[in-house]
């Protein structure tokens, strides 16, 4: 029993030394405060009063389709979504009154700069990991252990891995990206929405785009840029 009040003595130096090895290595500064971010609302994309309102037409049959290319950005109802690994185009398809379409993404696909083989549309489920809001900040993350006591680190460390988003970011963005998705099916016209193609080059280096449909309404080439 009397070495009880020795051994609480000694617990608590422990904890003290423990906690103020902790606040040591702790980086300077105040601390971080969370990232606000504000939530959207995944909406369509509407489409637009009529095709003249793209930058680009076509007829295949007796549907028009209009579209715009975006690049690697889209601003859509929604707000800003960014890929680096995607590119994307806003279709429009409009036929006459009471006209239905089936519609399917694998109808559509991307020429770039006159390459042979066209790029084909993707799915929004595999776009997401890449796509990005603008409007949420990265917390910084802490200095890693190589760099406290001023080493600095050792040459050649890979760079630090980003934190990953949140949950409620992700689902976000998942829910946004596949409301901005073309619809798919049995639809009347018209009908609005993005399309996505695997591209990680630089916008600034594309001379020549062009959206070709292949599907049930016939087969027609549009120029985008």
């Amino acid at each position: 029993m009397r070495i009880e009040p020795a051994v609480r003595a000694g617990a608590c130096i422990i904890g003290l030394s423990v906690s103020a090895l902790c606040f040591a290595l702790q980086p300077p500064g105040e601390p971080e405060q969370p990232i606000k971010y504000v939530l959207k609302e995944a909406v369509p994309v509407p489409p637009r009063a009529a095709p003249a309102d793209y930058s680009a037409a076509g007829k295949a049959g007796k549907v028009t389709i209009a579209a715009d290319f975006t690049g690697h950005g889209f601003p859509g109802p929604s707000g800003v979504m960014n890929s680096e690994e995607y590119v994307m185009v806003e279709v429009g398809l409009y036929g006459a009154a009471g006209e239905q379409l089936n519609i399917s993404i694998d109808n559509f696909s991307l020429r770039i700069n006159g390459k042979k083989t066209p790029l084909p549309s993707q799915p929004y489920g595999l776009v997401v990991k890449s796509l990005k809001d603008p409007d949420y900040e990265q917390p910084k993350k802490q200095e890693s252990k190589s760099s406290i006591g001023g080493s600095g680190g050792a040459q050649g460390d890979p760079p630090p891995t980003p934190a990953k988003l949140p949950i409620e970011v992700v689902r976000s963005i998942t829910q946004r990206a596949q409301k901005a998705s073309l619809p798919e099916g049995e639809r009347a016209l018209p009908q609005a929405g993005l399309l996505y193609f695997q591209y990680r080059g630089k916008t600034e280096k594309i001379q020549t785009v062009e959206l070709l449909y292949d599907g049930p309404a016939g087969k027609v080439t549009i120029p985008l840029q």
